[in-house]
């Protein structure tokens, strides 16, 4: 992915119409890259000769948590797409430790969590209750719903009223995704069906009571028992901006040693066939 100032990588805004404060100001990620970034403390840096081949800023216990924040970042920015009578909230902490929901939305067509999986470039298989990853099952359908169940039950008890919540598992960037029986109580979309399969869908709760769900969603003592402290989101988006940029140059660097290299041994092979 391209490296951009923190500004444009994140979105702007939360979403919705309430108020700044609470859960609407958490940003795309941010639980991961809290992770990402408490992991990296005190990590050594690379070597002047490290810098210069594009050693890899990132150990291997980093790479999953790096990649998880740049596919929750990339539907944040989809999400930012929504109307007005969306209200988005991004890494809500869920539980008593330190679960997240990557996305709760709630609109017209009614409340759904997102569970946002960065396969990139990977081959996803979908038929009813199973979902594999190039060819290996994975537990996302699983999770998915267990994340709506555990919504729908915090949300009504915060709410005062019934709340039915939609499990989505949404693959971000995917080589393809086969769909052969849809899995039912939760949906398996990729991240560009999302906008158009979320406005697509009928209205199902009125303005008063997407309202009345929304306050609730937005207070931190809905999910979480003792909600903790969130990091500064702007401070976040800045580390999190100069850590993708090192990623991305040095990732450069290593494509251009390689094609350098190739080069080389062209011109070394070409020139041993002139002698023989």
């Amino acid at each position: 992915m391209r490296s951009e100032p923190a500004s444009q990588d994140f979105p702007l805004r939360p979403g919705g119409n309430l108020e700044r404060g609470g859960l609407s100001d958490r940003i795309p990620g941010q639980s991961v890259i809290e992770k990402l970034l408490a992991d990296r403390t005190g990590a050594s840096s690379r070597s002047f000769l490290g810098r210069i081949f594009g050693a890899d800023p990132l150990t291997p216990d980093n790479h999953p948590w790096y990649k998880g924040a740049l596919g929750e970042i990339a539907v944040g920015r989809i999400l930012e797409r929504l109307g007005p009578e969306w209200t988005v909230l991004h890494a809500v902490p869920v539980g008593a430790g330190t679960s997240d929901i990557d996305h709760v939305l709630i609109g017209p067509s009614g409340v759904f969590t997102l569970n946002t999986k960065n396969h990139t470039g990977q081959s996803v298989w979908v038929a009813g209750r199973t979902l594999m990853v190039a060819g290996k099952k994975q537990r996302h359908l699983h999770n998915a719903g267990y994340e709506a169940a555990r919504a729908a039950k915090l949300l009504t008890s915060g709410a005062n009223q019934a709340v039915d919540v939609t499990g989505v598992v949404v693959i971000v960037a995917p080589k393809s995704m086969t769909v052969r029986e849809r899995p039912s109580g939760v949906a398996v979309v990729t991240d560009r069906q999302l906008l158009r399969w979320l406005n697509g869908r009928p209205t199902v709760i009125t303005p008063t009571q997407k309202a009345l769900v929304a306050a609730a969603a937005v207070r931190a003592g809905t999910w979480h028992r003792n909600p903790p402290a969130g990091a500064d989101a702007a401070s976040l988006q800045h580390e999190f901006a100069a850590l993708r940029t090192l990623v991305d140059r040095a990732r450069l660097r290593r494509a251009g040693w390689m094609l350098a290299l190739s080069i080389l041994a062209l011109v070394v092979l070409a020139n041993l066939t002139r002698f023989f």
